[in-house]
């Protein structure tokens, strides 16, 4: 009997944002919670779930098996797939979560990007940012939670590893591979990597 006021619940509530105008591509696939907010002209691809305390704005686009709870979404974001948006989360204004990103208790600015394979946690991004793949914010050190901030217009090379309490200044470039322990000032560019060793003519061992 649950099961089925359960399947009538999730049915009318795709019959309503239907109605309203949301687009889904598989609606049966999609799953809403009774609090759920969309406005106007939002898409959502197949395999969906919408948990409960999330409001999605305007001109959004959630893509396949992305799964959203307790945040918000402003206009013009585009989310997935694969994304994970959990507690705490706001997405500003043209901002982008792009394929297997997590982001948790942050905020993400306008026209910011995040767009692969990255962890985001107690984070504050500003606008314009870009992340590149493989970030991590190394939020948690066994004990306490730590912030990262973010300043606009800054670039976050691929593979890098913010080890929080940090800040990184407006303007400034992380170079890819880097473990950045250190505040950043703006207009700087900071990285950390060993020296690549070549040896010549090298032939690896037979067995």
């Amino acid at each position: 009997m649950k099961q089925l006021n359960l399947q009538k619940l999730q049915s009318n509530l795709r019959k309503k944002f239907l109605k309203v105008g949301v687009k889904m591509i598989g609606p049966e696939t999609i799953f809403f919670s009774k609090d759920t907010k969309i406005g106007k002209n939002v898409t959502i691809e197949p395999y969906v779930v919408i948990g409960s305390k999330v409001k999605i704005g305007s001109n959004v686009t959630i893509k396949s098996f992305s799964h959203l709870e307790n945040c918000k979404i402003e206009n013009k974001v585009d989310i997935g797939p694969y994304a994970r948006i959990r507690p705490g989360v706001v997405l500003k204004s043209g901002s982008k979560i792009g394929n297997f990103v997590e982001i948790k208790k942050s905020i993400l600015g306008i026209n910011s990007k995040v767009n692969h394979l990255t962890y985001i946690g107690d984070s504050q991004i500003g606008k314009s940012v870009n992340i590149g793949a493989g970030t991590i914010t190394c939020n948690y050190d066994g004990v306490k939670k730590s912030k990262t901030k973010i300043k606009d217009n800054a670039f976050i090379g691929s593979n890098s590893s913010l080890v929080a309490p940090l800040t990184i200044e407006e303007n400034s470039v992380v170079g890819a591979g880097s473990v950045i322990t250190k505040n950043v000032k703006k207009k700087s560019l900071a990285l950390t990597r060993s020296i690549q060793t070549e040896i010549k003519n090298y032939k690896r061992k037979s067995k």
